[in-house]
């Protein structure tokens, strides 16, 4: 399609439609006044390209640093709403266990300082009070761990599609397969043009493009140092299915090098494990598809050593992009030159906060006199010291 053809004025457009963009959507949608909201998505609806697609990823309120303890009390609190406004389960909880062996990744003692200072119960269990009350495991005696009753599964499929659904009914308009060449700033007015030559005006434009953040970003002067991976996880078979029911087992992740994290069986085949960040430096448009046989490899080395038995062979693997900041903490901020462009990345573990993050982004983008990054934010702001160097700090926040 050749010239430039006039795609309507917008109260605020979102770039991105997976769990941030979606939520984000909703929210601005759901703020109501009549003001017209547009959502816009590369690809279709639901695509297995980035990060969001998947029927299981962990919440929890254990976290190596206070403030993400509290947002995580918010953003469960979110998809509850989200939950009864919708009609669908999306939080299934399971209690939460964190493991750390000697000289681990980051200090499970953090953890357990985050969680105090945010008013949150935990235990502290032995290893053998691990394998007492989870007989799969086997560990070293040295192991420490903490069990969180508020760990669980979040369910993107459906997080997702209710978010997308409960924007519609609230007026948004979501148009898929519509891929966004650029964002322009003529002196605060902006618009957003499209592969397909339309232009769309707006007052303010949230973007949650994840692994495709940089190609927006970098014309409007503020690309960020993001590296983005490739990584997998993989189901796996059981030969007791029970022993990994839901019920009866928690989501965990192991704090060592490498880290890994595991969730029990949920709507499909067995347990579910995964290496966190072990995958390989990519692009988004680089990236395959192809399972990697080393990454594979080492979660299996892992299994065999501490759940000898429990786990069978391999049924599926599946791949996303991870997209980190060098400190692996999110971005929600606007950028500093251009005020009416606000930036959501999530580096790699944000789907737990997504029902949240889609809260505050609307509160930024209806309202230009809102302080960002604000108290709340200010550990995300988009002009921080870490997002002026280029080395990422791969310490587990799955």
């Amino acid at each position: 399609m050749t010239g430039t053809q006039d795609g309507g004025t917008y109260d605020a457009i979102v770039v991105g439609l997976g769990g941030i963009g979606s939520a984000a959507a909703y929210r601005l949608a759901a703020a109501g006044g009549g003001r017209r909201i547009l959502g816009l998505e590369q690809f279709e609806l639901g695509h297995d390209r980035g990060a969001s697609s998947d029927v299981s990823r962990i919440t929890r309120l254990s976290y190596h640093r206070r403030e993400y303890v509290e947002l995580a009390i918010e953003a469960q609190a979110s998809w509850r709403e989200i939950e009864r406004a919708c009609g669908e389960t999306i939080l299934t909880i399971t209690g939460g266990l964190d493991l750390a062996p000697p000289n681990p990744a980051e200090s499970i003692d953090d953890y357990a300082a985050a969680m105090t200072a945010a008013g949150v119960g935990f235990e502290w269990l032995d290893a053998v009070e691990v394998a007492r009350r989870w007989p799969t495991w086997r560990l070293d005696p040295d192991t420490r761990a903490i069990f969180q009753e508020a760990g669980g599964i979040a369910d993107p499929e459906r997080g997702n599609g209710a978010h997308q659904h409960l924007a519609r009914a609230a007026g948004a308009s979501l148009l898929e397969r519509t891929r966004v060449s650029a964002i322009d700033d003529r002196g605060g007015e902006l618009s957003v043009r499209t592969d397909d030559g339309r232009r769309f005006s707006t007052g303010s434009v949230v973007v949650a493009a994840d692994a495709w953040t940089n190609e927006l970003l970098e014309p409007l002067g503020h690309a960020l140092p993001l590296t983005v991976t490739r990584e997998q996880v993989t189901w796996f078979e059981a030969p007791n299915p029970a022993a990994f029911d839901p019920g009866r087992f928690p989501i965990w992740i192991w704090l060592g090098r490498p880290s890994f994290y595991g969730l029990p069986t949920y709507r499909g085949p067995g347990p579910k494990v995964a290496e966190d960040v072990g995958g390989r430096v990519t692009s988004a448009g680089g990236r395959t598809f192809l399972t990697d046989p080393d990454c594979l490899a080492r979660v299996e080395t892992f299994l065999a050593a501490r759940m000898p038995g429990s786990i069978g062979p391999a049924v599926r693997t599946k791949t996303c992009l991870y997209t980190l900041t060098p400190d692996r903490d999110f971005v929600i901020d606007r950028l500093p030159e251009h005020s009416g462009v606000i930036v959501a990345l999530g580096s790699a573990h944000a789907y737990k906060f997504a029902a949240l993050l889609g809260t505050l982004l609307a509160e930024l983008a209806l309202d230009p006199t809102r302080p960002a990054p604000g108290p709340e934010l200010e550990p995300f702001a988009i002009d921080r010291p870490a997002l002026a160097t280029s080395t990422t700090n791969l310490a587990t926040t799955a």
